[in-house]
């Protein structure tokens, strides 16, 4: 990095910025009640979201029916995406970042009891810069473990007071 002119490592660490923002952008479109056009618009047009034992979703309406069939199901009450440990390489008008996350949401089980869960894992994705502005080409998720945890009911009348 120390080859590079000044200008150059601020274009740098803005590109970084920005793809740090689309991150953040995903993670609250995705807690959004998976919103499928707001997590699609994200995306280059012939962008790809491809969790690595599902068939890959191809393209910003393939991307938004996925995203709405998880809403759809009504499985998931409430979610929330933390992204940690960002590693991004940007060269020229593309990059690669590789991040860390935890998903914590609620699920709603037949019956109507609520299950509290977690995942673990991470993500590598693959970034275009088009006209001065970053999107995601490729977003894989790979899961490494989900589980449910117990939550006191006693704990969460609490807090809803």
């Amino acid at each position: 990095m120390t080859d590079l002119t000044l200008e150059e490592r601020i274009q740098r660490l803005e590109d970084i910025e920005e793809i740090k923002q689309l991150k953040a952008e995903y993670c609250a479109s995705c807690d959004d009640n998976h919103n499928g056009p707001r997590i699609a618009a994200l995306f280059v047009e012939d962008g790809v979201w491809h969790r690595q034992d599902e068939e890959p979703n191809e393209g910003r309406q393939a991307i938004t029916d996925y995203m709405n069939a998880i809403r759809n199901a009504g499985f998931m009450r409430n979610s929330a995406h933390m992204v940690t440990n960002p590693q991004i390489e940007v060269t020229g008008d593309t990059a690669v970042a590789k991040w860390r996350f935890t998903m914590m949401y609620t699920a709603m089980l037949p019956g109507g009891e609520l299950q509290y869960n977690r995942i673990i894992g991470y993500y590598i994705d693959d970034h275009v810069k088009v006209d001065g502005k970053w999107w995601f080409k490729v977003l894989r998720p790979f899961v490494e473990e989900v589980d449910s945890y117990p939550v006191e009911a006693n704990k969460l009348e609490a807090a809803a007071e």
